[in-house]
Formats: structure tokens, sequence, C-alpha cells
């Protein structure tokens, strides 16, 4: 490995394109700065109230059968955070922090939705959704982490299934977004082996109780994003900054993603498992030999991490020498562990954002617009390559586009509506590149807008909107968006 290349890895432990960013932002003090050039971005795409765009068809049909749906996690929409038996997780105690999280905020309350779940059904129905993938919050469902099933929180769940078949909506539940119960994380989290096997009894207990009512299971929500944002750079909950630690913690998510598939098999009879991943296209800067490398080293860092042990059964040797330089990662590995995590799975989740452009130093670079998100690059072409490589390199396996989406600057107008054409504009791109994927042969089945309504957005709070639904926070009233409706043609149509 060239000595620049591995200072660079003691330095920056491979963050991604979103941690060099917030690193950049907090060590510079350049955040006002980045947000000022992102918000003028946004406002490039984004047309006033008072002067619609039209909202052309590109002519591009989908196959009869594909599924159109939207998507939200548990912490982030509903509230209710120490009713009926909840307990505390990672992203309370962090969002509680002084100056974790913007202004202040909590999620606490978030959209309310574990009181307003039937309206919101409802609401989904209206416009069309024939899928809705959401998170189950462990804290809720087994109080601490471990032990009995609390059957107040795991009974909530329940309803909420039985609601979405009541009104001809599938259900895809995703085990772990993210909300580690807390007494965990005072066990050591993810990076004491044991909670992987908490991970695996609770997804045995909620299986055992929905099973083949929930059709697709995903177990872990992006992974790297705990790796790199929980242990990384410390924007997000459990909030530290320790690269020997996170590459541990990388290895015992996977573990926990391959136990949870052990220990759901016999409960889901026909229903499928698998993980969900986002995934970043990594594209060199210049046409250099040192680009050309690096960007394979990120890429490591990035896909092959997460995907070569689901899918090959083994790390990437490259990556795994690289995170030697500053993780013991390697020393937590033991003998039946990779198989354990290549336990076959049925479909893959993929969650795509933004592509990552490297540089012959192994640094990142811009080259798109951005988003009010200021890590968020716009290339929707990024979306074709990355689930073109998929099939190309880990087989012809069903994939699902579980998350995409992107904040904008909305706002309730004087006519009572919100008019997001950006994000129009954004989705019907993105639309276009997963049908060139499927041109290309690519089996992908469906696609989940995210996010369904509007938010808590983690260290963001709500600051950001990215929703289909606005939500007015203090009356927790509900207004469908220009690009709800508008979304709600494609489906209907089934053609963008």
């Amino acid at each position: 490995m060239p000595v620049l290349t591995r200072r660079r890895l003691l330095e920056k432990a491979a963050v991604s394109a979103y941690s060099a960013a917030v690193t950049t932002a907090r060590t510079t003090g350049a955040a006002a700065a980045a947000a000022t050039a992102v918000g003028a971005t946004v406002a490039a795409c984004d047309d006033s109230p008072g002067q619609p765009i039209p909202e052309p068809t590109l002519g591009l049909s989908f196959p009869t059968g594909f599924v159109w749906g939207a998507a939200t996690s548990a912490y982030q929409i509903e509230g209710a955070a120490a009713e009926d038996g909840r307990t505390p997780s990672v992203w309370d105690t962090f969002s509680h922090t002084p100056g974790k999280v913007r202004n202040g905020d909590t999620g606490d309350v978030a959209a309310d939705h574990y009181h307003r779940f039937a309206a919101d059904l409802d609401l989904m129905k209206s416009i069309g959704l024939s899928s809705y993938r959401f998170s189950i919050a462990w804290p809720r469902v087994i109080r601490d982490g471990k032990g009995p099933v609390n059957q107040q929180g795991l009974d909530f769940y329940k309803r909420l299934v039985d609601g979405l078949h009541q009104r001809g909506i599938t259900p895809m539940a995703t085990l772990y977004h993210w909300d580690t119960p807390q007494a965990l994380q005072d066990a050591g989290g993810w990076e004491n082996r044991d909670t992987a096997y908490r991970f695996a009894e609770y997804a045995a207990a909620v299986t055992e109780a929905l099973g083949d009512s929930v059709p697709t299971w995903l177990t872990l929500n992006e992974p790297k994003t705990v790796v790199q944002n929980g242990y990384l750079n410390g924007g997000h909950a459990p909030g530290f900054r320790d690269p020997a630690k996170a590459y541990v913690v990388a290895h015992h998510l996977m573990l926990a993603h391959g136990l949870a598939v052990e220990a759901a098999r016999p409960h889901i009879g026909g229903s499928r498992i698998g993980p969900a991943l986002n995934l970043h296209p990594c594209y060199p800067a210049d046409e250099s030999a040192d680009a050309a490398e690096q960007t394979h080293l990120m890429d490591g860092f990035e896909n092959r991490l997460y995907l070569d042990p689901v899918f090959r059964g083994e790390y990437p040797r490259d990556t795994l020498e690289a995170i030697a330089a500053f993780s013991p990662m390697a020393q937590y590995i033991k003998d039946g562990d990779l198989k354990i995590i290549s336990a076959p799975v049925d479909v893959l989740a993929v969650q795509y954002y933004t592509p990552i452009y490297v540089t012959a130093g192994g640094g990142t670079v811009q080259k798109h617009p951005l988003t009010e998100a200021f890590w968020q690059q716009i290339y929707p072409r990024g979306l074709t390559d990355i689930l073109v490589r998929v099939k190309k390199d880990y087989g012809d396996v069903p994939l699902t586009i579980t998350e995409n989406g992107l904040p904008t600057p909305d706002q309730l107008g004087a006519d009572g509506k919100v008019d997001d054409a950006g994000r129009i504009a954004f989705l019907r791109d993105h639309f276009a590149a997963a049908h060139a994927a499927i041109a290309q042969g690519v089996r992908l089945e469906s696609y989940h807008v995210w996010s369904f309504m509007d938010n808590f957005e983690w260290q963001e709070g709500y600051e950001q909107r990215w929703g289909l639904i606005y939500v007015d926070y203090p009356t927790q009233r509900r207004i469908p968006k220009r690009s709800a409706l508008w979304y709600s043609d494609v489906i209907h149509a089934n053609k963008v």
C-alpha cells in the first residue's frame, strides 16, 4: 500500500463523502458557507409556488407488477418515546445531549405516528402506495434489548401490519434502523459481540409474532452509516470518534445480520429476508492511475466491505489490509462467522443518495449540484451504475430500492399547498435511471421514496424536510406536497 494511502487512512479512517463533509465543516468553520451554497443550489432547481413548471412525462413504462412505495423509520416518525413500555435507545440519549442535534430537537414526539398511524395509512392509500417500508423499534418490543417481549409494543406493529393489509398496502419491515437499546449500549453496544446475539433473539421474537404477514423482512438498515457516522465522525448516535472501534462494530453488525437471517427463517414461511445497504458508486475524479487506485480502495470501504461477506462469504482482502492499519477488526472475526454472515438471502435492499468522486490523493471532490444535505450530489446515473454493478458482481439477486430522495426548502404557501418542484425533478430523473437499469437486465422489483412524510432527520433535527407529505409540527397536520400528487399519478400509470 502506498505510504500516502496508509497515512490518509490513519488520519481519516476512510470516512465516506458524508463523513468527510461533516468533519470539514466542523474543523474549518465552513458549515455556514456550505449551508448557503446548498440553499442556492436547491433554490435554482425548485420553482416558487407562484411559478409552477410543467411536469413532463418521459414515456417510460415500468414492468407489469412493479411496486411503488415509500419509506420511514421508527425513531424518525413514531414519537411516544416513553409510552407503553418503550425504553430509551441510543438516539434518545444522543438527541437529549446538548449540542448533538440541530436546535436541540429530539424524536420524543416526531410526527406522532404512534398515535396517528391509522390516518397516516389512509393517506398512503389515497396516494396509491402499494408498499410501505417501515422499521420496528427494538426498545419498544424488547425492553432494554434483552429479555421477554413487551407485548404492548409488539401489538402496535401488529395493528400497523393489519392496517396496511386492510388497505391493500404490502408491509416491508426493517428490524434495525439505528435505535440500539441504550441498556445494550451501556454494556458495550455493537463493540460487544454479545449485542449481535441479542439482536438475533429480538429478530426471532418479532418474526415469530408477525411471520409471513410481512412478505419482506430487512435485517439491518445501512450498517455502514452506523460505522461511519456513529463511530468515526461522531455525528450520529452513539457519537464516537474511534476508528479502532468502528470496524469492530462493522463486523459485529454484519454478524448480527447473518444471525438474524438464521433466527428468522423458521418463522417467516414464504416471506423473504435480506439486508438494506446504502451503496455509493465511486468514480475517479480524474484519469490518473493514482485516482483509479484510490477509487478502488474507497469502493472497498463504501460497498465491498458490506456486499462481499453477504454474497461471497469473505471480506475484501485489500480493505481488510487497509483497516488493519488502525483497527483490530480482523482479530474479532471468529471461525464460522463468515458462514453465518453469508447465510442465503432472498433480496437486497439498495439505498442510493449520492456518488463519490475520488482524487489521486484519496480525497473526495464535488462534481454535481448539491441538495440541502451538503453531502448529497445529484447524479441519477449513479443509481443505474450501482444497480448494474450489483448484478454484474454479485449475481441476479432480486433488488428493491428502499430509500431515495432529497430534502428541499418546503414551505406551506398562502394557498395551503406545498410546491416542491425540485423533488419532482429529482425523483423523475432517478425513476428514469432505475428504468435504465431494468432495461439492462437488473431484477429491480420495487421503489420506495424516502420519505413518506417529513420527520426527525437525525442530527439535522426538523431543519430538513425529506417527505412527500408536509408535516406541520405544531399541529401535526399532514399536507400532501405537489410531489405526492405527482407520485400518485406515476403509481397509477406505472409510468414516468
